[in-house]
């Protein structure tokens, strides 16, 4: 699995970092910080880009509004050093659920494990 591993590596971004991004990031990144997830957030030296190395599955979702803000540069201090204020009423980060198992099945949904009885509606039937 070694060979498999380093060839999909070099190919594929999906299942992780590229090596051109690991040798990059090694050369001219200088880390930032981390999210709850695990993901870390790097920038260059000049400030100039800047990027993340997602923890597991690189799905865009998964990086944080703050961490999303300072990524495309709503705001120039990274959240370690100035946290974004939280309203009373914000939930927590969650990332896209859309196609998994865990997605928002609403009642009367086939996806849903016990559907739920209906009421409203009554099948057709020929006289």
């Amino acid at each position: 699995m070694g060979i498999l591993n380093t060839i999909l590596r070099a190919v594929t971004w999906w299942n992780d970092q590229t090596i051109g991004t690991q040798i990059f990031t090694a050369r001219h990144g200088k880390k930032v910080g981390e999210d709850e997830q695990g993901n870390t957030f790097y920038e260059n030296a000049d400030g100039s880009r800047r990027w993340v190395i997602f923890n597991g599955e690189v799905e865009a979702s998964r990086v944080s509004p703050e961490w999303h803000g300072w990524l495309h540069r709503t705001w120039e201090e990274p959240p370690t050093k100035a946290p974004v204020p939280r309203k009373s009423w914000e939930k927590p980060h969650q990332e896209n659920l859309t196609g998994t198992a865990m997605a928002y099945a609403p009642a009367g949904s086939l996806r849903r494990s016990e559907p739920v009885e209906r009421t409203d509606y009554e099948a057709w039937t020929p006289e």
